[in-house]
């Protein structure tokens, strides 16, 4: 017969999909009682309506049965009440813990000066592969009028907002997402003016429970528009990747939005080249189809490196249509592009490494 401490140490692995920690630690676990092989437990959610109240039921029954000893469990559903949300919360919720000085999130945009150049792809890969290194990491989808980071990630349904607050979107890979494309329906369109985007922008920095990250990613729209400019205004000491292709016409369009970063005091950490060259999946041939040596240029011009030569892949395009980042598909291993990104996260890790919390 198991006790309620083996029962404990069964479920303290499991985490609360939209909080990132264990159900065990956040007291969501609550009169275990032990009757012979018969196990029953109470999971007392955040809030009553939570979306994911099927998954969670699902992995607790799951995990319990795979206790030695136990033939029969029982979980029954339960919320918090609005005094322990507030308690579990605390003050975390009430301001952005990325707009202070001394913040140990290190904050990197994703820029480049056109659309088409992959730099949603680049965001996803990039963040899913410093993810994959351990790090806790979030991911702002800004470009409000262009999202994709949804789909690219199979995020679907709207996000849950607990006492005004908004969560991440949960998904399988352990990353913290808010997309403006998951309070639109059916793929809408978005059609505001500029003054409106900087407060989706104040938004999500400062009404999203966050919690500790590492790093966050954000996807910036293409250009040197409105988001970009409140980007250097809400986070002036947030740093930049600027993504380009090889092609000429990319990589000069590409110039204004690193000189934009550069005259905001925001810090270059180099340039990353997409779409390098096509790699057959017949024969394993690059071919350089959008030309050679603009991201090489840039980086000169910019007087930075050249961080990443991302090569065009089956894989990496497959991956992106089902959801799911290169580096957690199995089989990519030896996936050019993936190689290229992974190399790209310990790179980015070290030019930018986390600042130890207090």
């Amino acid at each position: 017969m198991p006790t309620k401490e083996q029962v404990l140490e069964a479920l303290k692995d499991l985490q609360d999909p939209e909080i990132h920690k264990s159900l065990v630690e956040l007291n969501m676990i609550r009169d275990i009682e032990i009757d012979g092989s018969k196990v029953s437990v109470t999971v007392v959610l955040t809030i009553p309506g939570c979306p994911l109240r099927n998954e969670i039921q699902r992995m607790v029954e799951e995990r319990l049965r795979s206790l030695e000893g136990v033939s029969e469990v029982h979980v029954t559903i339960g919320s918090m009440t609005p005094q322990e949300r507030a308690a579990l919360f605390g003050g975390k919720l009430q301001s952005s813990p990325f707009l202070a000085p001394d913040s140990p999130t290190r904050v990197i945009g994703v820029a480049s000066g056109k659309g088409g150049v992959g730099k949603s792809t680049v965001t996803v890969n990039l963040a899913a592969a410093v993810r994959r290194m351990g790090y806790a990491v979030g991911i702002i989808d800004a470009d409000i009028y262009g999202f994709s980071v949804p789909r690219m990630l199979g995020l679907t349904g709207n996000p849950t907002v607990i006492d005004g607050k908004i969560m991440p979107m949960p998904n399988p890979y352990g990353l913290k997402v808010i997309s403006m494309g998951n309070f639109v329906e059916n793929n809408r369109p978005v059609i505001w003016r500029g003054p409106m985007l900087g407060k989706v922008l104040q938004q999500f920095l400062t009404d999203v429970h966050w919690g500790e990250l590492d790093y966050l990613f954000l996807d910036l729209p293409p250009g040197t528009g409105d988001v970009a400019l409140d980007v250097a205004r809400m986070l002036p000491h947030s740093n930049m990747l600027i993504v380009t292709t090889p092609q000429g016409v990319a990589s000069g369009v590409a110039s204004r939005a690193a000189h934009m970063a550069e005259k905001a005091n925001q810090r270059i950490l180099g340039v990353v080249e997409n779409m390098s060259a096509f790699v057959c999946p017949c024969c394993g041939q690059p071919t350089p189809i959008f030309g050679q040596g603009g991201g090489k240029e840039l980086a000169d011009e910019l007087g930075t490196e050249l961080l990443a030569q991302i090569p065009l892949t089956v894989a990496l395009r497959e991956c992106g249509d089902r959801g799911r980042p290169i580096v957690f598909s199995e089989g990519t291993e030896n996936d050019p592009a993936r190689q290229a990104i992974e190399k790209l996260a310990e790179r980015i890790v070290q030019l930018a490494p986390v600042a130890a919390r207090a």
